[in-house]
C-alpha cells in the first residue's frame, strides 16, 4: 500500500552518519528539511550531499526544503546562564542591557522595536510559553513586567505577544544570506518563517529570481496577523506550512486545530500543498514509541487532508530517528484507510479556465467512479499532477517528467509518486506503450488492470496538457 501523506524529516546530529539517513529514508520520507536556525553553511551541505548520494543509490525523488530562521525574537544571557523567575516578582527587557548582564531583575532582548511595539497589559510568553509575563509599563529602552507563570528562564530563549502584532520583518540579514546560499545549493523549496503578509513572499522571490534560482516558496503560517491574510498568503506562495509552535504562542493553543483545519481547506482550494508541522512525534526524541495523543494527532492531519507531516528535533536531534519515521509512516497509512479521505466533490460546481485544469479534474473525476488502478500524468511543470492530488482519492497518481526539479518539488504532493521518464526520446506512438511499461517494471500496475493516462498533444510544451485516456494494460494499441 503506497503511503499517499507525505513526510518531510529535519536533518541534523541524529541522522548525519549517511547509513543512518539511508535507513530514515527507507522508512518513509520523501522530502529533506535543512534547518537554518542551527549548523552552518559547511554542515548543510554536506548533509545535502549525503541527501544526493541516497537519491541516487535508491533512485529516489528526494525532494530538498531549506528552512530559515527568520526573525525569531530572543532575549540575552544570563551571568548564571539562568535565573528562576516568581510568580509575582517585577521584571525587566531592555533593549539597550549588555547581551551577557542578565540576572534576576533584567535580561537583554536583541529586538529594538519591542518598546514601541508593545503597551500596558500586554502579555509575553517567553521560552515557547513556559513563561508569561505582564507589560507593567515602558520607559525608554525598557520594558517593565510583572511575572504572571514563573519558572526557570535560561539563555537566549524566544519571545512573543500573545495575540501577535511585533513588527519585525519576516527576513533578517542573516535570512538573505541564507537564501542566497540554498539557492546556491540547488535545493526545491524555501520556508519562510514568521510571514505576514503576502508581500513577504514577494520580496523573497525577487531574492531568489535575482539569485538566479527557481527555487518554490513555503510560507510558514506562525503569526497572528498571516492567519488574518491566509487567502492573499496562500495565492502569491506556492505552499504553507502551519507551524503550530509559535502559532500556538500568538493565537493561544486552544485555537489551534480549528486554525489548522481552516489553513488546510484553504491551501487545497487554492491549488497549494500543505504541510503540518511541530511536537507530531515529540515524545519520540527520547522514547521509542510513539503516544497514542500523538498518532491521534497525525492521524488528525491526515484525515485534514494534509500533504504532509513533518519532523523536526524527532529526527535532527532524537534517540530513535528511523522508529520515529517508521511510526508516522503507519499513523498515515492507517487514517489513509478512512472512506472520508478517498472521496471528494472538490469543485465539481466549477468552471475551468485552463484546458490542463479541466483534464487534471476530469481524470479525478473519472478515476474515482470507475475501478482505475493508477493514473499515469506525463508532466513538464507538474502543475497537472498538483491540480490532481487537490482531489481526495485513493488512486496513486504517477508524475512522470523528465525535469528533476518538477519530480523532486512533486515529491511533496499528496498522493503524488514521481517517476522519471523523458518523453522526448520516444517516438510518439510509442509514449502510452512505454509510460504503462514504466509503471509495470516498478510493479504498479499488472495486465488487466485499468489506468488513466494523461499527456498533451505536443512533446515538452508546459501547459500542454489535454488528454484523457482510458487503458486495459495488456491490450494492444495504446
Amino acid at each position: 500500500m503506497l503511503k499517499r501523506t507525505k513526510i518531510v524529516a529535519t536533518m541534523g546530529p541524529a541522522c548525519s552518519d549517511i547509513e543512518v539517513l539511508k535507513k530514515v529514508i527507507k522508512a518513509g520520507v520523501n522530502v529533506v528539511r535543512l534547518n537554518f536556525s542551527h549548523g552552518t553553511a559547511e554542515s548543510h551541505s554536506n548533509q545535502l550531499e549525503n541527501v544526493r548520494k541516497c537519491r541516487q543509490e535508491f533512485d529516489a525523488q528526494l525532494g530538498v526544503m531549506a528552512d530559515l530562521q527568520g526573525p525569531k525574537i530572543r532575549i540575552g544571557s544570563f551571568k548564571n546562564e539562568k535565573v528562576l523567575l516568581k510568580e509575582g516578582q517585577k521584571f525587566t527587557l531592555d533593549t539597550s542591557l549588555d547581551e551577557e548582564a542578565g540576572d534576576e531583575t533584567q535580561v537583554r532582548v536583541n529586538y529594538q522595536s519591542l518598546t514601541t511595539d508593545l503597551k500596558p497589559n500586554d502579555s509575553l510568553l517567553l521560552a515557547d510559553g513556559l513563561i508569561e509575563m505582564k507589560v507593567l509599563s515602558i520607559k525608554g529602552s525598557c520594558v517593565n513586567c510583572k511575572v504572571v507563570i514563573g519558572g526557570e528562564l535560561s539563555n537566549r530563549k524566544g519571545i512573543n505577544r500573545r495575540g501577535g502584532g511585533l513588527s519585525a520583518n519576516a527576513l533578517t540579514e542573516k535570512d538573505e544570506k541564507d537564501l542566497i546560499h540554498a539557492v546556491e545549493m540547488g535545493v526545491d523549496y524555501i520556508a519562510l518563517s514568521f510571514v505576514s503578509s503576502a508581500e513577504d513572499i514577494r520580496y523573497a522571490r525577487k531574492l531568489i529570481d535575482k539569485a538566479g534560482g527557481n527555487c518554490s516558496l513555503i510560507a510558514k503560517i506562525e503569526r497572528s496577523e498571516a492567519v488574518d491574510k491566509i487567502d492573499e498568503i496562500i495565492k502569491e506562495s506556492d505552499g504553507v506550512m502551519v507551524a503550530r509552535g509559535d502559532l500556538a504562542l500568538e493565537i493561544g493553543e486552544a485555537e489551534v486545530p480549528a486554525a489548522q483545519k481552516h489553513i488546510i481547506n484553504r491551501a487545497r482550494a487554492l491549488d497549494r500543498p500543505v504541510i503540518t508541522a511541530t511536537q507530531m512525534m515529540e515524545s519520540m526524541i527520547h522514547q521509542s514509541m510513539p503516544t497514542r495523543a500523538e498518532v491521534s494527532d497525525v492521524a488528525n492531519a491526515v484525515l485534514d487532508t494534509t500533504d504532509a507531516v513533518m519532523l523536526s528535533a524527532e529526527t535532527a536531534t532524537g534517540n530513535h530517528p528511523v522508529e520515529t519515521v517508521k511510526a508516522m509512516a503507519r499513523a498515515c497509512l492507517g487514517a489513509e484507510k478512512s472512506p472520508m479521505v478517498q472521496t471528494s466533490g472538490h469543485r465539481v460546481e466549477c468552471e475551468f479556465e485552463r484546458v490542463d485544469e479541466a483534464i487534471a479534474m476530469a481524470t479525478m473525476y473519472t478515476a474515482n467512479h470507475i475501478p482505475i488502478k493508477a493514473i499515469l500524468c506525463l508532466t513538464e511543470t507538474g502543475s497537472t499532477p498538483l491540480w490532481m492530488s487537490r482531489i481526495r482519492s485513493k488512486i496513486p497518481i504517477f508524475a512522470l517528467s523528465r525535469h528533476g526539479e518538477t519530480l523532486r518539488k512533486s515529491s511533496l504532493y499528496r498522493g503524488v509518486y514521481p517517476i522519471e521518464f523523458d518523453v522526448t526520446k520516444l517516438d510518439r506512438a510509442e509514449v502510452n506503450t512505454a509510460a504503462v511499461a514504466c509503471l509495470q517494471k516498478f510493479g504498479y500496475i499488472q495486465e488487466g488492470d485499468w489506468v488513466i493516462l494523461t499527456k498533451g498533444d505536443y512533446v515538452g510544451v508546459q501547459g500542454g496538457t489535454n488528454t484523457m485516456k482510458i487503458i486495459e494494460v495488456g491490450r494492444t494499441g495504446y
